[in-house]
């Protein structure tokens, strides 16, 4: 990924010299397990994590020759062990190595990617109770629906990020697994205690069985999982960039100082961190194509999955971690126009609440369904057209036999949104 959407912490888990240290910790504990085994000295681990750190032109310049990154760390390995070098990668095969290091470093970046999610439902959480009473209007399918509240808008998201939380959890779990089975997995070279000292040492489940890798299936999950948080993403940065709109103009971005919008027209403020995580989710979800074209390889395996592995893996983390980072911000940091957002819910002149006028018709005066529908529905149009208040209209309306209390009760924001006070109930007690 390029360095304009990689952050630190998650690049540094991805990189090159991270890799190679943990291929080196997964070396060293398989001679461990040898050791044990009463095949090894009990040096031989020992001179393996006391060897220096791979030089990585070194080990580049080797590859050169062996064709083989695998092969060539282990043979700059070996040649800088003091001792013990002839048990380096006893029994094992490549997969053995590469499957289980992966495993590590899934498990670590998954792990950030939680903590992520986690703070950026912590945030949401925090600005859904802020705004549970910030009333505004619903839209559906872009049109104006019924009231609701900011607030009620974002529990949605903090709801949905609860349930991403899980999800990436278990795809987490799912990718946390190893193998030292050899070649093919048959456990022909290294029995099978070795396996369980590795992954045990390692914090990792074992794949049950591995034929010469982890299965696919296992990095597909996880992939998917990580463009349906993107997709989430999208979904809440789809709705900000709505908000955003001069039309509506009911929240902002946060603008610093010396800021520009535009390059050439200065009153600009885009919505660009919005849009930004909207394009970033459609890498997601490209990734997660490639990962799910990556479970179908050719008997106990073959590497058309590597090629695409060293791109869609770091790059899926480093994405979503970057998108997660870079929503969390704009909620906490956006600005909530209330009195625009009274005043959008004023310019609707009440029409918002045809349904309780509907009902109302239907419990007082036994109309059908219907033919309520049709009175509310003509009179609805009027107003609309004439651009006069709904009520005053209804009030009009000779067909519309309500006691002026009762219709003025249909007009009522807080007893319309009443019953709300239960998704705020739950939200309280949402772990974060």
């Amino acid at each position: 990924m390029i360095p304009r959407y990689s952050l630190p912490e998650m690049a540094a888990v991805w990189s090159e010299e991270h890799k190679v240290g943990v291929w080196k910790e997964v070396e060293s504990l398989a001679l461990e397990g040898w050791a044990q085994e009463g095949l090894a000295t009990d040096g031989a681990a020992a001179a393996t994590r006391s060897a220096p750190d791979i030089d990585m032109a070194e080990w580049k310049s080797r590859e050169t020759t062996t064709g083989h990154d695998l092969a060539a760390f282990v043979d700059v390995l070996g040649t800088s062990m003091e001792s013990g070098g002839e048990w380096l990668h006893y029994g094992l095969t490549s997969s053995d190595v590469l499957d289980t290091a992966l495993g590590v470093v899934l498990h670590e970046a998954g792990a950030m990617l939680v903590t992520r999610v986690t703070e950026l439902l912590r945030v949401v959480k925090a600005v859904a109770l802020e705004h549970r009473d910030t009333a505004m209007v619903g839209r559906t399918h872009g049109i104006w629906a019924e009231p609701t509240t900011f607030g009620l808008k974002l529990a949605t998201w903090a709801f949905e990020l609860d349930r991403d939380r899980t999800r990436l959890r278990r795809a987490v779990a799912a990718v946390s697994v190893g193998k030292m089975s050899g070649a093919v997995g048959t456990y022909a070279h290294l029995p099978p205690a070795i396996e369980r000292h590795v992954c045990a040492a390692l914090g990792l489940a074992i794949e049950p069985a591995s034929s010469q890798i982890t299965h696919r299936d296992r990095h597909a999950e996880f992939l998917t999982t990580l463009a349906l948080v993107g997709a989430s993403l999208e979904r809440f940065a789809t709705e900000l960039r709505h908000l955003q709109r001069s039309e509506v103009a009911e929240v902002g971005e946060a603008f610093a100082s010396g800021q520009k919008g535009s390059s050439s027209m200065p009153h600009k403020r885009n919505p660009i961190a919005a849009e930004n995580i909207t394009g970033l989710s459609r890498l997601l979800r490209g990734y997660a194509g490639a990962g799910l074209e990556n479970v179908a390889l050719w008997h106990e395996r073959d590497i058309s999955h590597s090629s695409v592995e060293r791109v869609v893996l770091p790059d899926a983390c480093l994405v979503l971690d970057f998108a997660l980072h870079r929503m969390t911000g704009l909620v906490g940091r956006l600005n909530v126009d209330r009195q625009r957002m009274e005043a959008n819910l004023e310019a609707t002149r009440g029409l918002v609440y045809s349904q309780a006028v509907l009902l109302a018709l239907i419990e007082d005066q036994g109309l059908s369904r219907d033919e309520a529908y049709r009175i509310v529905q003509r009179t609805a149009t009027k107003a609309w057209e004439a651009s006069t208040s709904f009520e005053d209209e209804l009030n009009a309306d000779h067909d519309v036999v309500l006691d002026p209390g009762r219709l003025r009760q249909c007009f009522d924001l807080d007893r319309h949104l009443a019953n709300s006070s239960v998704v705020f109930e739950r939200l309280a007690t949402l772990e974060v």
